[in-house]
Parts: structure tokens; C-alpha cells; sequence
């Protein structure tokens, strides 16, 4: 009954001990590596390897906060549930992996926390138990497994150096020699942060519970591909993988903020949030600054769970519904939990002084400044309006406007966990983006722009804040607009046809392939040159053998004497 409170105060203990020694690792400028020597193997040693330096310190503090606030917020969300004791089980395995993949610098020993993440991901997604939720679980684990076998396929490309230390040879492989094995670890990264073309699997992940939404699919396990990136930036300098990773990063920003405009779930629109935000950390790595990308990571991670816990409250609240169209004036019932929300809404959009602010503004002005193209530039203006745009949409139809639920229904913020579970969260979105701003950058980025780009931010906030309310004004009020141009709207709301790509037409093209494999191969020509091929030559080969065992060779060497001796003879 009291796991959800020992789990929170044993995390939030582990939280702070893990930030104040980030804090003694970043000012004395030490890093730590423990390891143990598994196994040799000629020349290579297979090495278990846990490295604590700041960075990782201060990640894992911040995965321990959210799970412990996640944690607590379940006590109330899930006691209800038949299998409370699983779940939290299971919460438990996802943060032990989570640490695991964090404190790994090596390519062997990581594989224990990011297999670990794919596992017990698909075990939360399934949680429900129903059709729904095993299509998205399988569309997840099977999304996640190409990246996993990209891992393994970059585990045999580094056996060459003598280490799969990645965090130390990276400066090793800065040549065009080691392209292959720069691009099979962004593929692993673009899986498990589904970027274009695995950004499907993000939003079907919503099937598992919202506590779930809230601690992994927004704030860590979609981050690992993200943080394994950073670990691994040394070796993208100056190479063809940075403009690669640049422009499909930009394309998901771009086409997760274009989607959340047309989704009326209120989970999904915060997961294609979610998708929008991870493109802006990749896209920033592209770019060449590690550092901005892990930035904005932790802040967005702090304002994200908060954003989902307060979607929660308010699915809890108004008998489980997740459409926003079903929603409305709220604000007079939850005034607690909708003010949570419209700062985590802010903080989204880069209010100032909230924690999105100085990480995002920062991302944008520093990117206005790089040598960007014209392409990537659209783009992140694009994307930047375009949040603004669905959070103005979000705010207009669940959180102000008209009551749209029955007239039964009850809605209020009387629930003490899941609103105190909230606090530490909402307080960390307002005052933790100046702190970590403070901390990782005690020296400022020195920006240089004209007006205009330096305006340009505010400007595009704007403009999209103002769209945004007039066209899901007009979209009410005005016999649905959207209806008029249905093949936009359609290709526009469902993240250009991907989910369809990656579920109907691959699972068709798969089983067909499959039967043409079957008949042409496993019955067909494998048959001929396989099992029957060999079974057929070997036969042969023995029978040929048996002959020469049984002393047959004398015949035959009598015969050929006797001829060779007649055509002698005849020749003389």
C-alpha cells in the first residue's frame, strides 16, 4: 500500500546524493571509471564498465526526480488497478535499465541498460492487455530492434580498435574510414528518439497508462538515443553524418509540430510535442554543440512529466475521456492543475524566465548563428511557430472556452497525491532553467545577431500563438474548415502516412516476402543446392569411395594397362 511512498523518498534520496556529486565531478573537473574485466578474447578484453563523471550524474539525478514524482503520482492513479504491484515493479526495472544505459560508456556493457529499455518498454505499453495496446507494443519493440541490431553491428565494427570504450575512441574514428560505424550509431539513436522514418511507434506508445507517458515516453527512454549521440558527438565533427542527422532532425521537428495541430487526443498531442522537441536536440548535435543539446534535454524533461502528469489529472478527472473536444472550461474546476499545465505550456513555448526559455532561445540563437542552410533555417521557424500554434489549440479547446462534458460530470482537484506530486515538478519547470543554465554555462555563448534574427523568435511566437487561436476558431465557428481541403488535413494529421507505411503496407510486403522466400528458397533452389543438393553429391561421393574400398582399383588399372599396351603396339 505505502510502496509508491518508500519508492519516492528512496529515489528522491538517490537524486539528490547523484546531483550533489555531478555538482563535485563538474567543479573539480574528475571523472571516474570503475571496471570489471569479464573476459579476454585474443587481443580484445570484454570489459563491464561504469564511468561517473557530471554529465551522468546529473542525468541519472534527473531520471531518479521524475521517477520518484512518477512514482508517487501512480500511488493514486493506479490503486485502482488490479496489478498496482506489476507496475511499479516494472517502473522500477525501467529506471535500474535507465541508470544502466546512463553509467555506460562502453558498447558491450551498454547493451544491458538499452535492451533493457526496449524490454521493459513493451511490457508497459502492453499493460492494459487489449488489441489496441498489442499492436502499439509490437509496433514499439519492433522499431526499437532495428537500432538495437545497429548496436550490435557497431560492437563488430569496433573490435578493430581494441575497445568498444565509445566515450574514449571516438577521437579515434574522426576519418571518412569509420563512416559506417558514425552512421549505424545514429540509426540506433533515430530509433529509440524515433526520428523520421521511426517516429510512428512515439505516439502509439500512448496506449500504456499516463504515468507510464509521463516518465518514459517523454523524459527518458526516447532521451537515450539523444544522450547516446552526445557521448558519441567527438567522432561527428566534420563529417557527411552531421548534415544527414541535420536535415532529417529538422523534417520531424517540422513534422510532429504540423501533426500535434491536427490530433484531437490530448496524450498524443503531447507525444508529438514530445517528437517536436527531440528534433530540436539532434538538431542542435548536428550543428556541432553537445553541450546546448544536453541543455535542453534536462529542462525539457522537468516541463514534459509535468505536462503529462497534469493530461492525467484532467483524464482522471473527466471520466477517462482523452479527445479535447470533449473537454472545455476546466479552469473554473481544476484551477490548481490547469495552472501546473499552462506553465509546463509555457515553458514548452519559451516563455521567459521558465525553463524552456534559456535552453530553447539559447538552441535558436545559436543555430540562426552556425552556418545553416536555407532549407534547416524554414524549418526551425517553421517548427517554432508551429508549437506555439498547438499548445494556443490545446489551451483553447481543454483548458478555457466552453464546458463540453456531460452534465453529470465531476471534475476537481481533490486528489492530494497526484496534485502534491506535481509541486516539486512545477516549481523545478519555473526555476531549474536559470539554475542548470548557471551551472553548465557559467561563461555566456557570445551571440551576434541583427535585429531581425534576433527578434525573430519573439516574432514567429507570436504569429503562431495568433494563428493558432483564429483557426481553431474559425475551425468551430465556421461550418469545420479543415473539411474542405481533407487530403491536407489527412496527410498533415497522420505524420505523413507513417504510421501507415509502418504498420499495413511492411507488414504486407513482409509476409509476402516471406512466401516468395518460402517457395523460391526454403522449397526452391536452397532445397536444390541445400539439404537435397549435398544429399545428392555426397551420395555419389560415397558411392565412389565404397568402389575404391573394395579393391576395385585393381580391375581398373589391369584394364588400363592392357589398353595402354594394345595401343602401343598398334602405334608401333
Amino acid at each position: 500500500m505505502y510502496m509508491h511512498n518508500i519508492s519516492m523518498l528512496s529515489l528522491g534520496a538517490g537524486s539528490v546524493i547523484c546531483g550533489f556529486v555531478s555538482l563535485l565531478k563538474l567543479f573539480g573537473g574528475v571523472t571516474s571509471m570503475i571496471e570489471w574485466d569479464l573476459m579476454s578474447l585474443n587481443s580484445l578484453s570484454v570489459v563491464f564498465v561504469l564511468i561517473f563523471d557530471w554529465i551522468s550524474m546529473l542525468f541519472l539525478s534527473f531520471v531518479l526526480l521524475i521517477s520518484g514524482s512518477v512514482m508517487y503520482y501512480s500511488g493514486s492513479y493506479m490503486q485502482e488497478d488490479k496489478c498496482f504491484n506489476r507496475f511499479m515493479y516494472l517502473v522500477l526495472m525501467f529506471v535500474f535499465s535507465m541508470a544502466m544505459m546512463v553509467l555506460s560508456p562502453n558498447l558491450i556493457s551498454i547493451l544491458l541498460g538499452w535492451d533493457g529499455l526496449g524490454l521493459v518498454s513493451y511490457a508497459l505499453v502492453i499493460f492494459y492487455q487489449n488489441e489496441k495496446s498489442a499492436n502499439a507494443g509490437m509496433l514499439t519493440v519492433l522499431s526499437n530492434r532495428v537500432g538495437d541490431v545497429a548496436i550490435l553491428l557497431s560492437i563488430g565494427l569496433m573490435a578493430s580498435l581494441g575497445s568498444w570504450n565509445f566515450v574514449i575512441y571516438s577521437y579515434y574514428v574522426l576519418d571518412e574510414g569509420w563512416i559506417l560505424l558514425k552512421f549505424l550509431v545514429m540509426l540506433s539513436a533515430m530509433t529509440k528518439s524515433a526520428q523520421i522514418p521511426f517516429s510512428a511507434w512515439l505516439p502509439a506508445a500512448m496506449a500504456a497508462p499516463t504515468p507510464v507517458s509521463a516518465l518514459v515516453h517523454s523524459s527518458t527512454l526516447v532521451t537515450a538515443g539523444v544522450y547516446l549521440m552526445i557521448r558519441f558527438s567527438a567522432a561527428l565533427e566534420n563529417s557527411k553524418i552531421q548534415s544527414m542527422l541535420l536535415i532529417i532532425s529538422c523534417l520531424t521537428m517540422f513534422m510532429a509540430g504540423l501533426g500535434a495541430n491536427f490530433e484531437y487526443d490530448l496524450k498524443k498531442i503531447i507525444a508529438l510535442s514530445t517528437l517536436s522537441q527531440l528534433g530540436v536536440m539532434l538538431s542542435i548535435l548536428s550543428l556541432g554543440y553537445p553541450d546546448l543539446s544536453f541543455f535542453h534535454l534536462l529542462s525539457h524533461a522537468l516541463f514534459k512529466a509535468l505536462l503529462f502528469m497534469c493530461a492525467g489529472i484532467i483524464i482522471h478527472s473527466v471520466g477517462n475521456y482523452q479527445d479535447i473536444r470533449c473537454m472545455g472550461g476546466l479552469v473554473k474546476f481544476m484551477p490548481l492543475s490547469v495552472g501546473f499545465m499552462s506553465v509546463a505550456n509555457l515553458a514548452l513555448c519559451g516563455f521567459p524566465f521558465l525553463a524552456g526559455f534559456y535552453s530553447k532561445d539559447m538552441i535558436l540563437e545559436v543555430a540562426f548563428m552556425s552556418w545553416l542552410n536555407f532549407i534547416s533555417l524554414v524549418l526551425y521557424v517553421l517548427a517554432t511557430g508551429l508549437t506555439v500554434m498547438y499548445t494556443m489549440r490545446l489551451v483553447f479547446y481543454s483548458l478555457s472556452g466552453n464546458f463540453n462534458l456531460s452534465a453529470m460530470s465531476n471534475t476537481s482537484d481533490e486528489d492530494k497525491i497526484m496534485s502534491n506530486s506535481m509541486i516539486l515538478l512545477g516549481v523545478s519547470a519555473v526555476f531549474m532553467g536559470a539554475a542548470l543554465s548557471w551551472i553548465i554555462f557559467p561563461e555566456p555563448y557570445m551571440i551576434c545577431l541583427n535585429g531581425l534574427m534576433k527578434n525573430m523568435v519573439l516574432m514567429v511566437s507570436l504569429a503562431g500563438g495568433a494563428l493558432g487561436y483564429m483557426f481553431n476558431l474559425l475551425n468551430i465557428n465556421y461550418n469545420l474548415k479543415s473539411l474542405y481541403n481533407y487530403k491536407t488535413v489527412v496527410m498533415g494529421g497522420s505524420m505523413w502516412f507513417m504510421p501507415f507505411l509502418s504498420t499495413k503496407n511492411v507488414g504486407q510486403m513482409s509476409l509476402l516476402g516471406g512466401m516468395n522466400v518460402d517457395k523460391l528458397g526454403d522449397k526452391g533452389w536452397f532445397e536444390y543446392f541445400g539439404s537435397q543438393g549435398l544429399y545428392y553429391v555426397f551420395s555419389k561421393l560415397f558411392m565412389l569411395s565404397n568402389m575404391l574400398q573394395l579393391n576395385n582399383i585393381k580391375v581398373f588399372m589391369k584394364m588400363f594397362v592392357v589398353g595402354v599396351v594394345i595401343m602401343l603396339f598398334t602405334f608401333l
